[in-house]
């Protein structure tokens, strides 16, 4: 297992930028939560190599995160649940047995991006296919001083606090895995915070898909709306997409329009998938 090392760290975001933008993995957009900014969102490494996650505090106070190595499988609705180590499956403890991280925990300064070293260390004969699991990154809360003077005279207090954490999957491949989709029964639907456009998009092959979303007009230049970060993982065959939509894009939604899932740039941004359909 190797890793490349990460260069001249800078506290300013223009230099974190910059570290981003000259890392030769399969990166998508960075993700926030709470202070925490972790980029990319998405790993694919080969089997035979290491890389980097980039953590940065943007907020105004030094925090703590815990990194672990957490499993998740995708529903038909297109949600990541939750497995435990009881319900594992063989690919699924495969892949968590596989993958090395360090640090463990880190405790960032404001504006310090601080590198997380990842790898992997197949077993021999490892049999070909797509194995995955999620790193989660979760603030750490700070302590309370129990001589607090805040708290009332003979009574006591509850205190809520939010505990932020991002997660992003890390999937290995192994051997040629291939993968095509379809986008079927487009429609629109109503909910309590407007109207969404949803549709059903297939999987077949050996690897996940992951891409985005462009719904375009007939004649039009520019795609009426683009969705990134779309996946369909090996778990399922088929998931709901559903996309809320402003509502000066669903008054343009009715007639036909076309449904393209293309690759991310970084990786070619083929045509996976197209569909054209009249919506009414």
């Amino acid at each position: 297992m190797t890793f490349k090392a990460l260069k001249n760290l800078s506290k300013t975001c223009v230099a974190f930028g910059a570290v981003l933008s000259a890392m030769t993995w399969s990166v998508a957009p960075a993700l926030a939560a709470g202070d925490l900014l972790v980029a990319p969102t998405r790993i694919v490494l080969d089997g035979q190599r290491g890389t980097e996650v980039i953590l940065n505090n943007i907020g105004a106070e030094t925090a703590t995160y815990r990194i672990s190595l957490e499993l998740r499988r995708m529903t038909a609705q297109g949600r990541l649940e939750d497995v435990s180590e009881e319900d594992a499956n063989e690919l699924e403890k495969a892949a968590k047995a596989m993958i090395r991280y360090a640090p463990r925990r880190v405790t960032l300064p404001p504006n310090q991006p601080q590198a997380i070293r990842l790898g992997v260390r197949p077993p021999q004969g490892l049999a070909d296919g797509e194995y995955r699991a999620h790193l989660l990154f979760r603030a750490i809360p700070k302590a309370r001083s129990v001589t607090d003077t805040s708290r009332p005279a003979g009574g006591f207090t509850i205190a809520l606090t939010p505990i932020y954490g991002v997660t992003i999957p890390v999937i290995i491949r192994q051997g040629n895995l291939k993968a095509t989709a379809g986008i079927a029964n487009g429609r629109m639907e109503e909910n309590q915070n407007g109207q969404s456009f949803a549709f059903d998009l297939s999987r077949t092959g050996t690897r996940s898909t992951y891409g985005e979303i462009r719904i375009t007009k007939p004649g039009a230049d520019d795609p009426l709306l683009v969705a990134r970060g779309i996946a369909v993982y090996p778990e399922i065959g088929q998931r709901k997409v559903s996309l809320p939509l402003p509502a000066e894009i669903a008054k343009q939604m009715n007639g036909p329009i076309s449904v393209e899932y293309y690759e991310p740039n970084n990786v070619g941004g083929g045509l996976i998938a197209k569909t054209d359909m009249v919506l009414k």
